[in-house]
């Protein structure tokens, strides 16, 4: 069996390259299907997302999975060979184990650790599983790879650090208030940004969303995203006293919130904490309000030193991650090599048994009957002289499991001491 994995991703390849060579949902059924139909495919495996596309194929020996993959992309992809060649990896063998484990646990994603890889993953794995294209060595590898990833997320802490704004925004929210349970979000603006962070705090326990907007229509439909409620823009600082974070992202070219308004809110709010996120550019909130007690202010950059502090210290986790990626990969190329000999490794030992027993038969039919006592030592002689000889032969059997020439070598092995498939 030869595994190969061929592939592009957002390392290698730009979008149009990507968007090229991805395989729609409509059509990834079929593709699969012509893929595994294809002679030599014992198993193939189709993984398309935005940042990467990847072929894995485990093919019969005798069969090149190069050739085979090359004429499956050509078929199926207007773009040429000489147009996608420049972009694509090839992994085979060990190498082909290492990245789909890198892939698996994130390590190879434009961010790294993040979850949703693991996931599609797991999507391409259950398609191929329904369609039949798994069912050896490909699928045991690949199920393999999500015990490798689970390890990963719980013995380090690749995954564990908010390395977006919106979600750094939420990070500081928890150190701010301890638990986000019940507390009321106001948003001012209706910016992408200032509503993935809305998203994030009402995941993490905020229960109302409240949604203000120069452009009252876009606020009632921000707020029916969160089953929030619009507040009219002339309300914004009367309202904002029910707020325990305020998100502003307005595009207002002026401050929105200005020190004197925010002593008032505090006020009414009986100095209740309160965390402001200001992630519009020009800034929506006057800076002076951090000097009010009880009112935590932070703004783009303040966001983006988290977002940077908690990259390096996530590629502190991905260095530990990558050594347990190399632990496992030694694990599973040693069953490998395992699995790939013991039927030849058996097969001599029954051969060199049936030939010791057989030889052992003519001598008692010569020289017998025997003592128990000589029958023991007869037994203990020809046994260790054929373990002698098989302990040779098995050993280098092993040590070419694996190897790329360890087909032929398996196959010659079995061809000159007659063992049978």
């Amino acid at each position: 069996m030869k595994l190969l994995i061929t592939g592009v991703s957002h390392k290698t390849a730009p979008v149009e390259v990507r968007e090229g060579l991805a395989f729609p949902e409509a059509t990834a059924p079929e593709a699969l299907a012509d893929l595994r139909a294809r002679d030599g495919v014992e198993e193939a495996l189709i993984l398309s997302t935005c940042n990467r596309v990847e072929i894995a194929v485990a093919a019969a020996d005798g069969y090149d999975p190069r050739t085979i993959v090359d004429a499956f992309l050509t078929g199926w992809k207007a773009i040429g060979l000489k147009g996608w060649e420049p972009y694509l990896y090839r992994y085979e063998g060990r190498d082909a184990i290492h990245h789909l484990f890198r892939v698996a646990c994130s390590l190879d994603s434009m961010v790294v650790g993040e979850p949703q890889i693991l996931g599609q993953l797991k999507a391409a794995y259950a398609a191929a599983r329904e369609r039949g294209a798994l069912s050896g060595t490909l699928d045991g590898l690949l199920t393999r790879s999500f015990g490798v990833a689970k390890r990963v997320r719980s013995e380090t802490g690749i995954g564990q650090m908010a390395v977006s704004v919106s979600y750094a925004a939420v990070e500081l929210a928890r150190k701010i208030f301890g638990s986000l349970s019940h507390r009321v979000v106001m948003i001012a603006g209706a910016g992408k940004m200032s509503e993935l962070a809305a998203r994030h705090l009402r995941r993490s326990g905020a229960t109302e969303v409240l949604v203000t907007n120069r452009t009252h229509e876009r606020a009632v439909e921000m707020a029916r995203l969160f089953e929030g409620t619009a507040v009219d823009y002339t309300q914004f600082t009367a309202t904002l006293p029910k707020a325990d974070i305020l998100i502003a992202s307005s595009g207002a070219p002026h401050y929105i919130l200005r020190k004197e308004d925010m002593q008032r809110v505090i006020a009414a709010r009986r100095n209740r904490p309160m965390f402001l996120i200001d992630i519009a550019v020009p800034r929506n909130i006057d800076p002076a309000v951090n000097e009010i007690d009880n009112v935590f202010l932070y703004d783009i950059d303040d966001l983006q030193e988290v977002v940077n502090a908690n990259l390096r210290e996530r590629k502190k986790e991905a260095d530990r991650a990558e050594a347990l990626v190399e632990e496992e990969v030694d694990r599973t190329m040693a069953r490998l090599k395992a699995a790939e000999v013991t039927p030849t490794i058996v097969g001599l030992q029954e051969q060199l048994e049936q030939i010791r027993t057989g030889e052992m038969d003519k001598v008692r039919r010569r020289y017998g009957p025997f003592t128990r006592q000589q029958e023991e030592a007869l037994e203990a002689l020809t046994r260790g002289i054929v373990n002698k000889i098989a302990h040779g032969p098995i050993s280098e059997l092993r040590n070419h499991a694996g190897h790329p020439d360890g087909a032929h070598v398996i196959a010659a092995f079995r061809k000159a001491f007659h063992v049978q498939d």
